[in-house]
């Protein structure tokens, strides 16, 4: 019987391996890191660090945020890109306008 409430059957770590394994199999995209971890309803959302384009030099690379939705037994829900930039960008997370 499936419980409603209480805490996901996998782990913060567990849940983040899971979101990596997951992303390196459908994007083949080299992951920097995770960078959060927070439980939902239905499991964990995980967001991932990944190279998307490597450069000459390195400090040229493009870099993505993916946002990836695992369930309580570590399987994949859904996962898109967030966010892109170039390594090194010091405007991480703001937003840009006029």
């Amino acid at each position: 019987m499936a419980q409603d409430t209480g805490p996901p059957a996998i782990s913060a770590a567990e849940a983040a391996s899971a979101a990596l394994t997951h992303l390196k199999e459908l994007t083949s995209k080299e992951a920097q890191g995770v960078t959060s971890v927070e439980p939902t309803e239905d499991g964990w959302v995980v967001e991932v660090e990944v190279v998307e384009d490597r450069r000459i030099p390195s400090s040229a690379d493009m870099l993505a945020l993916y946002e990836v939705e695992i369930d309580l037994d570590g399987n994949l829900l859904a996962y898109k890109r967030t966010r892109r930039y170039g390594r090194g960008s010091s405007d991480i997370g703001a937003r840009t306008g006029s």
